[in-house]
């Protein structure tokens, strides 16, 4: 990424309630290398096999998995928040089981690792001599130049839904309705199509995870900064930091209890996350896992 100035935080009205996305902000950086894609299945082999590490979800026995996605028995169900019932606590969930005990990564080598805490990735960035991007960085990074854009190809997102969720017909497969619709434009990234949390029409091809080289890299090369899977950053979260946070190579607050999450995942959804965006921020405890959140590497 070249040394710049952007223009950060939410300018389109679209922030989510106490994210702290405003207020919009200049940031200045200077040049750095980040991955163009999110950590892979194989990567995160390659650093297991030369170290023996135990991610944390594999050292707790359980992570947390989306209730659709589910390969366990029932009795591996440790748990069900009541404020998030599609997710479910489940014994055997892990990196190499990302649906529970009767899952497997066989023929996902090229999909982005999930299930992985910040610590893990922190692990992982080790011994890689890597680092994880600051937020400020990781969002510079997804705009891929882009002033103020809303997604890194633009401001529209793409694909095209009926009233009802579902992804509509191609216009040209229906006479009647080819001259007064136009057959909607391709999905450009990994979110959830339908009623949430219930139907997935799988629009965009994917349930969970697609591997990381679908669909289309913003202008700077990057591949699914938004969808697919939440990626950690290297800051504390705080929903007030932009007001407070440095004009130069902001590297977040200095202390804090969660640490920042961006991107959205494959089940973001407007009716319920509409996080799939540059600007959208999120949080979890640096020893949380789930079947949607990985992360990408930055150079030293």
């Amino acid at each position: 990424m070249p040394a710049q100035t952007f223009a950060m935080g939410d300018r389109h009205g679209d922030d989510r309630w106490g994210d702290g996305e405003t207020p919009v902000h200049p940031v200045t950086l200077a040049a750095f290398s980040i991955d163009t894609t999110s950590v892979t299945n194989a990567a995160f082999a390659r650093f297991v096999d030369a170290t023996g590490y135990r991610t944390e979800a594999e050292t707790f026995g359980y992570s947390a998995v989306f209730h659709l996605a589910l390969a366990a028995d029932d009795e591996d169900i440790l748990g069900q928040p009541p404020q998030t019932p599609w997710w479910l606590g489940v014994a055997g969930s892990d990196w190499r089981h990302p649906g529970g005990r009767h899952s497997s990564i066989d023929g996902l080598d090229e999909h982005p690792a999930v299930h992985l805490s910040w610590n893990d990735a922190q692990a992982y960035c080790a011994w890689a001599g890597r680092r994880l991007p600051t937020e400020a960085e990781w969002e510079c990074a997804s705009r891929g130049g882009l002033d103020g854009a809303r997604y890194p190809w633009g401001d529209e997102r793409g694909g095209l839904e009926t009233a009802s969720g579902a992804a509509a017909p191609d216009a040209a497969s229906d006479e009647a309705a080819a001259a007064d619709v136009a057959a909607p434009d391709p999905w450009r990234t990994n979110i959830w199509q339908g009623d949430f949390p219930g139907v997935n029409t799988t629009a965009d091809g994917f349930l969970t995870t697609a591997p990381v080289h679908t669909f289309e890299p913003n202008a700077y090369g990057l591949w699914q900064t938004v969808g697919n899977v939440w990626e950690w950053c290297a800051d504390w979260y705080d929903a007030g930091y932009y007001a407070v946070s440095s004009p130069a190579d902001p590297t977040g607050p200095a202390e804090g209890t969660q640490r920042v999450m961006r991107g959205g995942s494959f089940l973001c959804h407007d009716s319920y996350c509409n996080r799939y965006r540059n600007a959208a921020r999120s949080s979890n405890t640096p020893d949380s896992s789930m079947a949607n959140t990985g992360f990408r590497t930055v150079a030293l």
